[in-house]
């Protein structure tokens, strides 16, 4: 990649509240109005932040920071980071979460209940650097530090927090402090933490889908199931699997579309649309095994899209191509987390019409796992 087309990195909500606050106390102590302020990040390295506003009050003040997601952009690009530092007469720092910053209410996260969702790096980068503000102009006063984001209890709509039980806003998390442009790093971290909270909730079944059509789907298929119980596992159907089996899950439902679900199916395990491309002369030999005649056979060779695929199966009847098109996807799944799960997979029209079903708990001879 050349250095005209290098893609610009971001900076995490926590990094922002980390430099923020230094701004604020920093103000608070001289009294002078901060422009900007340099933080050391867990990356190993220093960055100056601009800073948006400043004000400086008898005994507090606040800044703010606008925080920029890089060439990464997501729901909080663009929100105001605000750091709200007050005196107080114990000697310590107290941290705390104002408007627009979530609240834990559910067990199976790095934050306990009933506190503000500041993860526990970036509340440890906002008390060092607060320590070493007060250390560096040898002040002994305790001070109160409130983390807040105006808008934040809306832009949290955009996130998973209200299905993690966060409620009110949204976290303030990081481990690195930037954001690396394209990274799903910060998905796969978000997958994590949904299977923690469904196990912690007392979840042993879950329902992993591709994206939010096929989760309405899989809530109405699964009623009885908690909200914790459905994850939005994106493209990541090999990860999720592998962590699922990893936290102790018993029993995964898989939920989706023909599009990804075909790549499933083969044997992919990374779904998007540029990862793999759909086996066509893989399908025309799922619908031989289903009985579809030679002609039908050779249509599907042709085919454009997977989605094609199933409405050509459908006009010709063929329900139980469905059904071995979702067994084949168990079993790959099973192969790739090397058993001890039972899988399930539910393949659903893009309108939401039940196309099939199929159930494994284990591969019966080392024949299946050839199967493909």
């Amino acid at each position: 990649m050349t250095e005209k087309t290098k893609l610009r990195e971001g900076y995490t909500t926590g990094a922002c509240a980390t430099a923020a606050t230094k701004a604020a106390l920093t103000a608070l102590i001289t009294g002078d109005v901060q422009k900007e302020a340099t933080i050391y990040l867990p990356v190993g390295r220093f960055v100056t932040f601009q800073v948006e506003s400043c004000e400086v009050a008898n005994d507090s003040a606040t800044a703010c920071v606008v925080k920029d997601g890089g060439d990464d952009p997501d729901a909080t690009h663009g929100a105001h980071i605000v750091s709200t530092v007050t005196w107080i007469n114990e000697a310590k720092i107290v941290l705390d979460g104002g408007a627009g910053v979530g609240r834990v209410t559910k067990e199976g996260l790095p934050v306990p209940v009933g506190e503000a969702a500041i993860n526990p790096v970036p509340r440890q980068m906002i008390l060092e650097t607060a320590k070493e503000v007060l250390k560096n102009y040898q002040v002994t006063r305790g001070i109160k530090i409130i983390i807040s984001v105006p808008n934040g209890e809306e832009i949290a709509k955009k996130t998973l927090n209200p299905r993690l039980g966060i409620i009110g806003g949204i976290s303030i998390l990081g481990t690195r402090g930037i954001v690396v442009p394209f990274s799903t790093a910060a998905y796969r971290a978000s997958i994590v933490q949904a299977i923690r909270v469904a196990k912690a909730n007392g979840c042993n079944h879950v329902v992993i889908t591709t994206g939010g059509r096929s989760e309405k789907y899989a809530m109405k298929e699964f009623p009885h199931l908690p909200e914790e119980a459905f994850i939005e596992m994106g493209d990541f159907v090999g990860f999720t699997l592998k962590q699922c089996k990893r936290l102790g899950i018993k029993k995964v439902s898989m939920v989706g579309m023909m599009g990804k679900f075909s790549k499933v199916a083969q044997g992919v395990m990374m779904v998007h649309s540029k990862s793999a491309p759909v086996d066509f002369h893989f399908l025309a030999k799922v619908a031989g095994e289903a009985g579809a005649s030679q002609e039908v056979i050779e249509q599907i060779k042709n085919a454009n899209t997977a989605s094609q695929v199933g409405d050509m199966m459908l006009a010709d009847g063929n329900i139980e191509f469905f059904q071995k098109l979702c067994d084949y996807c168990c079993l790959s799944a099973l192969k790739e987390v090397g058993g001890g799960l039972e899988v399930e997979t539910s393949l659903y029209t893009m309108n939401g019409q039940f196309l099939g079903k199929a159930v494994r708990e284990s591969v019966k001879n080392q024949n299946d796992w050839n199967r493909r």
